[in-house]
């Protein structure tokens, strides 16, 4: 079972259209309503694998109700924090040629007491994890060790943690030594305090953040491929992608499946990026099924293309 944790989830309506046009009236061409959150899209790719996944995220108001009942539609196992304030909606406006605009929005703050349970629940349901996935931003009332906090707990009951978030609330977890952690490139850039212009310089900065606690690095490089930097290596994954049509979620959907293939190793690393590169092609934040993987599309390979400039330099 893999456990999902998602402090500030959402719910996210992604709608379709030709072209963005700032103060036009701008006609959607397709709408979607999802569960969103980085943790919650994970239990969803996971779920879409059929594996079993138990979702613990505060919840509240309508939105919060809506979120619940979608996941459970999904045959995910939700175990929700009731909170006073109502769970945040996003939107998500994705062109044709593959440019997407998001408007997040900042979400409930938690009281003491709702922080409290938030943790509370994580530590009753952890027992049956085989991961335990921490993903996504904070929202207000949250201090940036809280994640920190949760790796502790975790590995002191035996769990193994998987961290994707950034900023201070990244740093601050690294020294409880997460057992993998899942930055973007910027994310990465933004950990280090550099740009990062080529795959050599993406390894780097994965290595710095092995130094500073992370037992793993598992860095998404875009369209570029994904990294995998832990004690036994450095491998590079990479698939062909025809079309774009949204990358809403696709790094989530890398993560599960790093998890679902054990979370270690070249091979879990190829799971990723078929998980990854399947999600870009699909609409909205849909996951990927095994059918729409394609796994002969994955490269793995320990020669690491240094040189090689990424398509979108992190600043």
């Amino acid at each position: 079972m893999i456990l999902t944790v998602t402090p500030n989830p959402s719910l996210d309506r992604t709608y379709e259209v030709p072209s963005l046009e700032r103060g036009e009236v701008v006609r959607a061409t397709g709408e979607r309503v999802d569960p969103g959150g980085k943790g919650v899209n994970v239990s969803r790719a996971v779920a879409a694998a059929g594996r079993r996944t138990v979702a613990v995220l505060p919840l509240g108001g309508a939105p919060g109700a809506l979120v619940a009942g979608l996941l459970d539609a999904q045959g995910i196992e939700v175990a929700p924090v009731p909170v006073a304030g109502a769970t945040r909606s996003n939107i998500a406006l994705a062109e044709a040629d593959g440019v997407l605009t998001k408007i997040n929005a900042p979400g409930p703050e938690l009281t003491p007491a709702e922080q409290e349970r938030l943790l509370e629940t994580v530590r009753e349901q952890s027992p049956d994890a085989d991961w335990i996935a921490c993903c996504g931003s904070l929202p207000r009332g949250l201090a940036p060790a809280w994640y920190a906090d949760v790796v502790t707990r975790a590995h002191a009951g035996g769990a193994r943690i998987a961290l994707d978030t950034s900023g201070r609330a990244l740093l601050e977890a690294l020294r409880a030594r997460p057992d993998v952690v899942k930055p973007n490139a910027g994310e990465l850039a933004e950990a280090v305090g550099r740009t990062l212009a080529t795959v050599g310089d993406a390894v780097k900065a994965a290595e710095e953040l092995r130094g500073m606690g992370a037992r793993a690095v598992l860095a998404s490089l875009g369209a570029d491929g994904q990294l995998l930097v832990d004690e036994a290596g450095v491998w590079f994954g990479s698939a062909r992608v025809d079309a774009v049509r949204s990358n809403v979620g696709a790094g989530d959907a890398a993560l599960a499946g790093f998890l679902i293939a054990g979370g270690s190793g070249p091979e879990a690393l190829a799971s990723a990026v078929a998980h990854g590169a399947a999600a870009v092609r699909l609409p909205g934040s849909v996951m990927p099924t095994p059918a729409d993987l394609d796994p002969a599309a994955v490269t793995v390979t320990a020669d690491i293309p240094a040189d090689r400039e990424l398509t979108e330099p992190a600043p």
